[in-house]
């Protein structure tokens, strides 16, 4: 028993010196690598002998620094944003416009970028809420719900009026190229529409469209609304599907819509989009097949994207100025958003009155005062509210919290 109870007690301490060991070496390294990134810094002709010996010392330690500052360098310059001259511009968009006139089966991919002009932030822009979160910095935002179609959106609803887009993916949440007037046939939202909330306990799936932002009381994991349904009394849902989460609804989603306008496209058009996520959803690129039988893309996005290889036309410009002279390269001109002609006053269900006081993100109404539901007349409708909560934003802090914990 003596012997045993030694024996236990000499691994122990092994096990604890190996530890200690292991410590001090990873803080001799940290040593080390603070004492050669410090002389690196140093212009060569300022370096003294005494630096110039550490470098030649720790040659494996000067690599592994100068390939993390190439690394820096390169992640630096994928966010920059790049303009194209205004000949090239224009260049570029004449080619695009012969494009999208010889399309058989023209998709549009669209992100976050074709809201900017709605004065909804993107996502990875200079000023976009991740990057803007990455740098410690507070994203405080009005009511989304304000915000209306751009040129961009109204220009692809014309395009897809003439025959010459036949169906839009977009990223976006914020229900704006529903609220243009393209068909709910040609769309198919990803990630969700923050005006759209839904029974899945009744069969089929039952949807309410409403005339504010739904998301309020929502997050990730967790999407109850706090309204029940009007036919079985369940707890309706919101649409969004965020960072880590998998969509499964049917609409607004309609992936099935997505997968087979993939499958025909011979062009692909992504206006605004980082494509850093829509990348992954193999289904939308046709890589299963031969290079030269997948569909032409083309891509409208300041900032590097990890499709630019692979692009027919990478274009450097503004959605909005880009489409602007397609427009006009297209001899079509471009509608105008009238709010009293979006059709989502017509797809709004109505509050029941136990529910008015379930909501106070304001309610959108056309131009004329009229509103199809009941609003809170206690609140100004000229101050801007800040977003607490709902999908703007959601699923940066689960990676926020693995960084502060690594």
């Amino acid at each position: 028993m003596t012997e045993e109870a030694d024996a236990g007690i000499s691994l122990r301490a092994e096990r604890k010196a190996l530890e200690k060991s292991k410590i001090l070496q990873r803080e001799s390294e940290r040593k080390i690598f603070k004492l050669v990134g410090r002389v690196l810094k140093k212009p060569e002709a300022e370096r003294s002998e005494e630096e110039a010996a550490v470098l030649l010392l720790h040659r494996e330690t000067v690599e592994e620094l100068c390939k993390r500052q190439v690394r820096r360098n390169v992640l630096k310059r994928k966010q920059e944003e790049v303009f194209d001259d205004a000949d090239e511009l224009k260049s570029k968009v004449r080619q695009l416009a012969m494009a999208v006139k010889q399309a058989k089966h023209l998709v549009v991919y669209t992100g976050a970028g074709i809201s900017t002009a709605a004065s909804i932030p993107d996502y990875r822009g200079p000023n976009g809420v991740w990057t803007q979160l990455q740098k410690g910095r507070t994203v405080s935002s009005s009511d989304l719900s304000k915000a209306e179609p751009t040129l961009t959106h109204m220009c692809i609803r014309m395009l897809h009026k003439e025959k010459l887009v036949k169906h839009v993916v977009s990223q976006n949440c914020d229900g704006l190229h529903l609220r243009s007037g393209l068909p709910r046939h040609a769309l198919s939202e990803l990630h969700g529409n923050m005006f759209i909330e839904v029974c899945t306990s009744c069969s089929p799936v039952i949807e309410y469209v409403r005339l504010f932002d739904v998301t309020e009381r929502t997050s990730l994991h967790r999407h109850g609304t706090g309204r029940r349904c009007n036919q079985c009394g369940g707890e309706l849902r919101d649409t969004i599907v965020h960072f880590g989460e998998r969509g499964t609804l049917e609409q607004p989603l309609n992936w099935k819509g997505a997968a087979e306008a993939a499958k025909m496209a011979d062009v692909i058009l992504c206006l605004g989009s980082s494509l850093k996520v829509l990348k992954k959803y193999a289904c939308l690129w046709c890589m299963n097949r031969p290079a030269g039988k997948r569909p032409k893309l083309y891509i409208v996005n300041l900032q590097w994207t990890p499709k630019d290889d692979l692009a027919e036309l990478k274009i450097h410009g503004k959605c909005d100025d880009v489409m602007s002279l397609l427009m006009e390269e297209l001899s079509i001109q471009i509608p105008v958003y009238d709010r009293a002609e979006d059709p989502i006053f017509s797809l709004a269900t109505q509050l029941q009155p136990e529910e008015v006081d379930s909501c106070t993100r304001e309610i959108i109404a056309p131009h004329n005062g009229q509103e199809d539901c009941l609003t809170h007349p206690e609140e100004p409708t000229d101050v801007a509210v800040a977003v607490q909560g709902g999908w703007f934003g959601r699923g940066y802090g689960k990676g926020r919290r693995k960084k502060k914990a690594a």
